[in-house]
């Protein structure tokens, strides 16, 4: 799956910022792929991009129109799909990460293979991927994992891969989800990849590379979270990480969605994670935790990240209060 880049990120009747939190992810981490913005009739949502309309974005050479607002409701309504047809028609695909696909709408599937336009639906994959072989591969690979699911996977790759691009390090940033994808312009959505072919389209995903060059690998799920640890077993084992980074959440009191599940001791998890990753690389190891301290206060989070990094012998930062420089510092080492 390659998107084609530059980006018109639809907003469409976002009721808040937060509805828009894909678009703000691309905007974020990508902005040289955003050109402009598409705002319908009672958006609340603003990323502070040109408003632009589609002959505009066509005229600045949008190649993409990118859904980057949740729907409500789980629709898309009649006004979304009028807009859609309409940039189809100036020359632009079409992406989102919905759970509702766009080639299942009868006008668009149409439309797009009459004008010769793709469809990405970014969380449902059209690709056959092999069976895994297990087989190391050249390159160097950092694999984020967590104490429980969204803590932090994502936002600590692209931070550490920006962080290494801005030293000149050979870096991608590997996307797996479908929020990823729509940052990366590609990817695999590894949680609608069948069971026994994760592990292979990781591999594909992350061939072999370079001695100095880095993938970093988005994370999945956790191994101690009952729904989904299956997912993020097949990554870890794809990915032949030889660095992983813990992402841990302190002020959580049980799984995300799980109240009868406890998250694990930082130690247990790291052991658990290091147990899975040696069996498709036996050189595997940590080289960081990294702490989502957002609920803590700054005086808390210090405490918490200095008592951690004495317990477990690892560079321990917030990226988002911190950054992430230390972590390549090790990196750079390597």
């Amino acid at each position: 799956m390659h998107i084609q880049t530059p980006y018109l990120l639809f907003l469409g009747d976002a009721a808040d910022a937060l509805a828009a939190k894909v678009a703000q992810g691309i905007c974020d981490w990508r902005p040289e792929q955003a050109i402009g913005q598409y705002r319908m009739s009672g958006c609340q949502a603003d990323l502070g991009l040109p408003d632009l309309s589609l002959e505009a974005a066509a005229r600045a050479g949008a190649r993409t129109l990118v859904i980057g607002v949740a729907n409500r409701g789980g629709v898309i309504s009649d006004a979304w799909v009028e807009v859609m047809l309409d940039a189809l028609e100036q020359g632009m695909d079409i992406a989102a990460g919905l759970h509702n696909q766009l080639s299942e709408i009868p006008a668009l599937a149409e439309k797009a293979a009459r004008l010769g336009r793709t469809l990405f639906d970014v969380r449902h994959p059209t690709t056959q991927f092999p069976v895994a072989t297990g087989v190391r591969r050249s390159g160097k690979r950092l694999l984020p994992v967590g104490t429980d699911c969204s803590c932090g996977k994502m936002y600590t790759a692209l931070a550490i891969e920006k962080a290494m691009r801005q030293r000149g390090m050979k870096a991608d940033f590997r996307a797996t989800g479908q929020t990823g994808i729509l940052v990366a312009g590609g990817g695999v959505p590894v949680d609608a990849v069948v069971a026994d072919f994760i592990s292979g389209a990781v591999e594909t995903l992350t061939p072999e590379n370079d001695p100095d060059h880095w993938d970093i690998v988005e994370g999945q799920g956790s191994l101690f979270h009952a729904s989904f640890a299956g997912v993020t077993t097949g990554l870890i084992h794809g990915a032949q990480p030889d660095a992983l980074v813990l992402c841990h959440e302190p002020t959580r009191t049980h799984m995300r969605g799980l109240p009868d599940f406890p998250l694990p001791e930082l130690g247990e998890c790291m052991e658990a994670n290091l147990r899975t990753a040696r069996l498709t690389n036996p050189d595997a190891r940590f080289v960081a935790i990294a702490v989502n301290s957002s609920k803590l206060s700054p005086a808390d989070a210090k405490a918490y990240l200095e008592e951690t990094e004495a317990r477990y012998g690892l560079t321990t930062v917030d990226p988002v209060r911190q950054g992430v420089e230390r972590i390549v510092d090790e990196l750079a080492r390597w």
